[in-house]
């Protein structure tokens, strides 16, 4: 069973968690509609939140946030990509263009 996350008793959330509880909660709709229609709705939320940055109250902003990463899971859920293992192996040893945990990379080069 999926338990619920609780924000009273635990003030962080991991990713690992959360990608469980999405999963429980939307993975048989999430693989009928597939990675193109659900790559849609995350796009469609990424607008929102552009939208809600640029005027919107910081409940909206804090709203569209939690949209947009739960979008994103629902997509890794859907072609079965563990999130916590490809966060770890990209950045886990820091900064994956010049290595360390406090990026020196030039401006000009996109981490």
């Amino acid at each position: 069973m999926i338990e619920p996350l609780n924000p009273k008793t635990e003030n962080i959330v991991s990713i690992h968690d959360l990608q469980n509880l999405i999963r429980g909660m939307y993975f048989e709709k999430d693989v009928q509609r597939g990675v193109d229609g659900t790559f849609m709705w995350l796009m469609e939320e990424v607008g929102e939140l552009a939208a809600a940055l640029r005027s919107g109250s910081p409940a909206e902003i804090r709203e569209e946030f939690a949209d947009v990463i739960a979008w994103l899971v629902t997509i890794a859920n859907v072609v079965n990509c563990d999130l916590t293992q490809a966060l770890l192996e990209k950045y886990g040893s820091g900064c994956p263009g010049c290595g360390k945990l406090v990026c020196d990379c030039p401006d000009s080069e996109k981490p």
